[in-house]
């Protein structure tokens, strides 16, 4: 009998064990890939998730991947350039973007020394129930048998097409469909020392130097633009020439490294966020467009609310509700604002007002910090009196 067996074991779920592993709670954590694997992302994490990182004392592992610190953002848009610091936030000085099978693999490891039983290579398959309660999981193995395992609680930290969610049948609460195709590829060669963003008609981009001297590039566009292997490539770079001009020309001064990969899956929700015995968190109980790449920062944020929410509570069932409860209201309390942001972003087609008003900050060293601060979804009430500016105009 495990306190708790979570459910994937990539940012959502290796914080989520760790966390409640290093609260004394006896941890399973299962995760389908053989890590170290690799996934598809955009990588960066923001300054809140950096801050998060030396908090729980595997920062000083993260850099050591060799990943750079981007302590300074550019935003592109027509007729507009934003250019400066990133702005600090606790131990960050700017953001991070470690290769995901680097990222993922320190912080399970992390987990297993804080004494978590953690499993790769492990599918589950099926849930252990007693009456309507989620009692367990059954799931694969490595060497192809079967197994299951009993806990008072099953955490699905899955993404986005959560098994535990399909199988606890956990409604949608809100669902606003895709809005965008996302193309992704590594370059080396590129310029740069900071956080790249390009916007421009029908399409965005972001420009993310990582480890190993590459460049992560993403361009998006809009979801009915036809996308097929045959010509991914073309659509990657119209795409990149129509987001901003001069990165089209930056592309053609580098060389591709990776061969381009296609997301059409980006689908923008909220599930109910717990049940009796089952609980979601990250991208399997709420999913948004990665237009404004917050995917691995809200992980470690949501995976920290749900530790916090459980804390002394596991063991006891009527503690529990309260608990799950708790945090299924902060979760949709706090990200339903950058939520509401984050749709208006990918529908990639920026007002001439809200550009106008962005404008201001090419001249104003402290609008410009603010609104890079929004940009990393850092709290600050002026960033509500600038939210409240743009509606205006």
């Amino acid at each position: 009998m495990y306190d708790v067996i979570v459910v994937g074991g990539r940012c959502a779920g290796a914080a989520t064990a760790l966390l409640l592993a290093r609260r004394g709670h006896r941890i399973l954590l299962l995760e389908r890939a053989r890590f170290p694997s690799d996934t598809l992302s955009t990588l960066y994490i923001h300054q809140p998730g950096v801050d998060r990182l030396a908090r729980w004392r595997v920062l000083d592992e993260v850099r050591a991947t060799g990943c750079p610190p981007l302590e300074r953002i550019s935003f592109r848009a027509p007729g507009l350039l934003l250019t400066g610091p990133a702005p600090a936030w606790g131990a960050a000085t700017g953001g991070l973007a470690p290769r995901r099978y680097a990222l993922d693999t320190i912080l399970a490891r992390a987990a297993a020394r804080a004494g978590a039983d953690f499993r790769d290579g492990c599918s589950v398959t099926g849930l252990l129930w007693e009456g309507d309660t989620v009692a367990g999981v059954r799931y694969t193995t490595p060497g192809g048998g079967t197994d299951q395992a009993r806990a008072r609680l099953v955490v699905g930290a899955d993404g986005r097409n959560s098994t535990v969610a399909r199988l606890v049948g956990a409604p949608y609460l809100r669902h606003d469909g895709r809005l965008t195709v996302a193309l992704y590829t590594y370059w080396s060669g590129l310029s740069g020392d900071g956080l790249g963003l390009y916007s421009g008609p029908g399409a965005g981009a972001a420009l993310v130097p990582t480890q190993d001297g590459l460049t992560l590039v993403n361009v998006q566009l809009p979801r009915d633009t036809p996308v097929t292997r045959g010509n991914a490539r073309h659509a990657y770079l119209a795409g990149a020439l129509r987001a901003c001009p001069d990165l089209a020309e930056l592309l053609a001064a580098g060389r591709q490294e990776e061969r381009l990969f296609r997301c059409t899956d980006l689908p923008n929700f909220f599930r109910r966020a717990y049940g009796s015995g089952w609980v979601l968190v990250g991208d399997a109980g709420h999913h948004k467009d990665p237009c404004g790449a917050h995917g691995i920062s809200d992980a470690l944020a949501q995976a920290e609310l749900l530790a916090g929410c459980l804390a002394e509570t596991v063991g006891d069932p009527s503690l529990r509700e309260k608990a799950l409860r708790q945090y299924a209201e902060e979760r949709d309390r706090r990200w339903t604002p950058p939520y509401e942001s984050n749709l208006a972003y990918a529908r990639l087609s920026p007002t001439e007002n809200h550009l106008e008003v962005l404008r201001k900050g090419e001249t104003d060293p402290l609008f410009r910090s603010l609104v890079f601060r929004a940009l990393a979804g850092i709290p600050d009430e002026d960033l509500r009196s600038l939210g409240r500016q743009a509606e205006v105009h």
